[in-house]
C-alpha cells in the first residue's frame, strides 16, 4: 500500500506545504537526506495552536498540536520529494515544547507526533529525537518540530 493511500486510510488530508516565513528554506535535500525546517502547529482552517503547557494547555492538547506538526512535516517531504514512498525512514525528530517551568511532560506532548510517524509509515517511522521545554516559541506556538528523514535512491 503507497503511503498517500495510508493517509486516506486514516482519513488524513495533507495541507499545501508551509512557506518559510524569514530567510530560509522548508527543506534542504542533500544525497539521501531531507531535512525539514521545524514546522508549526497550523489548523485546518489555517489558523495556529497557540499556548503554553502546563499554563493553558493540558497534554492531550499538546498531543493534538504535536500530531498538526507531524501533518505539516509529512507535507513538506511530499512537497519536496513529490511522493512519501521515497521516505526510507524518519531518522530524527527535534522537538520544542513551550511550557512552564513546572511542566515535565515534554515527552509526553512530543508522542503526538511520533505516534502520528509510526501510525502512517510503519517501521520507517521509528526515529530517534529530542522534546525540549521552552519558554517560548515563535508566534506564541505551543509546539515546533523539525525533521531528519532518509530517502530511498
Amino acid at each position: 500500500m503507497s503511503i498517500e493511500a495510508r493517509l486516506a486510510e486514516l482519513g488524513i488530508t495533507l495541507p499545501k506545504a508551509a512557506a518559510p516565513a524569514a530567510n530560509y528554506v522548508p527543506t534542504v535535500l542533500h544525497g539521501n537526506m531531507l531535512y525539514i525546517s521545524g514546522q508549526i502547529p497550523f489548523r485546518e482552517d489555517g489558523t495556529l495552536v497557540l499556548g503554553r503547557l502546563g499554563e493553558d494547555m493540558d497534554v492531550a492538547a499538546g498531543q493534538a498540536t504535536a500530531r498538526l506538526c507531524g501533518i505539516g512535516i509529512l507535507a513538506q517531504a511530499q512537497a519536496a520529494l513529490g511522493s512519501l514512498d521515497r521516505i526510507e525512514r524518519v531518522l530524527k525528530l527535534g522537538a520544542f515544547v513551550s511550557s512552564t517551568a513546572n511542566f515535565f511532560d515534554q515527552p509526553k506532548v512530543v508522542n503526538g507526533c511520533s505516534d502520528l510517524m509510526v501510525e502512517v509509515l510503519g517501521d520507517a517511522g521509528r526515529h530517534a529525537r529530542s522534546a525540549v521545554g521552552v519558554p517560548a516559541l515563535p508566534l506564541g506556538v505551543a509546539v515546533e518540530i523539525d525533521a531528519v528523514i532518509a530517502v530511498k535512491v
